[in-house]
């Protein structure tokens, strides 16, 4: 089936969009607030989700005083993996199911958001994790109800967890990146504190901040709503629904302030403005990749991130580890010079907002333009060059190639169509870009 790329959907497409979002509180000092938020949610059990780099920051002693003095009785989990596997959150789900909790608080990185979701989900409708996990890993099965009320505290500026409706993890037994997708898993509330910002290191602020951008790009350039075929039933409209006016609105703004804020944020942690400006950023890109759906980068990201790397990256617990946000990052060029012909002013129009000269330039140069400006960030705030930066060749490139294709909820929200080939030159080209 071909959609048009045009406002009125061709027969067969999708002429609508949905438009859901989490509740969103935003200044420096709200962490306050989540106590007396959790009571008038009628929170009186809480599971709390961190870990315990997190638990050792003042402000999370200022949670948990908030919490006392509102009368909730609040249990604590802190054995969150740096890279949630399926393993892990199922016992986050026992945890869960033991407490009898009425409600789910999170504080921390999209680890800790994502677990708290998957822990909550599996309490509330109890299943097998995989039943729930998106195809082809899992059996993809519908959540079929309202969850307990989670409040989420994002404690980094990059992941946008804490106003989406997925739950990533690793599939051990397949080494490959899945996610639970649904409305139902997007939190109550979102509670950001700008202050967390200032406590994280540069490393930390750079991937994170690659991820936010690749998240309002992806989004900006995904396949349109209107080129979606539509769900049956209409309820079921996906939350990767393809780029649309409401995430456009998030998207162009996010890219605005990462201009202007990115690279200052990662090299001065007492720039508060900077690091405040990325918080929200995050946030609004959140919003909108929960509303059309990331693509490619994220992707090749979640192969890239797997094994074979020799990466040890700053400001990370020690041992190898390509950061999500930095494995998206060393994909993003190529792909954005492979999807430039399908939406030249949009790609173009990404590439000044993210602080590209494009003066002179016509629409047939926006992809080429866009890669070109994502990698002056990215040798900017210290990204490595490429997959070779973070120890692979090239003959590792039909391993990450298989990686990819669990990857089927992501690749069908690209503009164009992603083949195993077209995988292949799109890996060869990230090998290096400088």
């Amino acid at each position: 089936m071909t959609c048009g790329h045009l406002a009125a959907a061709e027969a067969g497409c999708d002429s609508g969009f949905t438009v859901d979002a989490s509740r969103v509180t935003f200044g420096r000092g709200v962490l306050a607030e989540l106590g007396e938020r959790a009571r008038a949610r009628g929170i009186q059990r809480a599971a709390l989700f961190t870990d315990p780099r997190i638990a050792a920051q003042p402000w999370f002693a200022e949670v948990t005083r908030s919490l006392a003095a509102a009368g909730v009785d609040a249990a604590i989990f802190d054995a969150v993996a740096v890279e949630p596997t399926d393993a892990s959150f199922e016992e986050a789900g026992r945890f869960a199911v033991a407490g009898r909790f009425d409600g789910y608080l999170s504080v921390g990185g999209g680890s800790v958001m994502d677990t708290c979701k998957a822990a909550n989900l599996l309490a509330t409708h109890p299943a097998a994790l995989r039943s729930y996990v998106n195809a082809p890993v899992g059996d993809a099965r519908p959540v079929p109800g309202p969850l307990a009320p989670h409040i989420a505290c994002p404690t980094t500026s990059g992941t946008g967890s804490e106003v989406t409706g997925f739950a990533i993890c690793t599939w051990t037994a397949l080494h490959a990146k899945t996610a639970v997708a649904s409305p139902m898993l997007r939190p109550t509330e979102a509670l950001v504190d700008a202050r967390v910002a200032l406590t994280q290191p540069a490393g930390v602020v750079a991937a994170s901040g690659m991820d936010v951008l690749c998240h309002a790009v992806e989004s900006f350039t995904a396949r349109p709503f209107t080129r979606r075929p539509v769900a049956s039933p209409v309820s079921a409209r996906p939350l990767s629904q393809g780029a649309n006016p409401y995430s456009d609105v998030g998207c162009r703004e996010a890219m605005r302030l990462l201009a202007m804020y990115l690279v200052r944020a990662v090299n001065d942690g007492s720039d508060e403005e900077a690091r405040e400006q990325m918080m929200w950023a995050a946030t609004l890109a959140g919003i909108a990749f929960g509303n059309a759906g990331v693509h490619v980068p994220h992707a090749m990201a979640y192969a890239i991130g797997g094994g074979g790397h020799t990466h040890r990256p700053a400001g990370y617990p020690d041992g190898l580890l390509v950061p999500h946000g930095m494995a998206v990052a060393l994909a993003a060029p190529a792909v954005f010079r492979h999807t430039g012909p399908t939406a030249p002013a949009r790609h173009l129009e990404a590439a000044s907002l993210l602080g590209g000269d494009t003066r002179g330039a016509t629409d047939a140069d926006g992809g080429t333009l866009l890669a070109a400006q994502v990698v002056t960030l990215m040798r900017a705030i210290g990204i490595p060059n490429g997959t070779s930066g973070v120890g692979y060749g090239e003959a590792d490139i039909p391993a990450l190639v298989n990686g990819v294709t669990p990857q089927q909820r992501l690749l069908v929200n690209a503009p164009s169509t992603i083949t195993p080939e077209i995988l292949g030159h799109l890996f060869a080209d990230a090998r290096s870009y400088w």
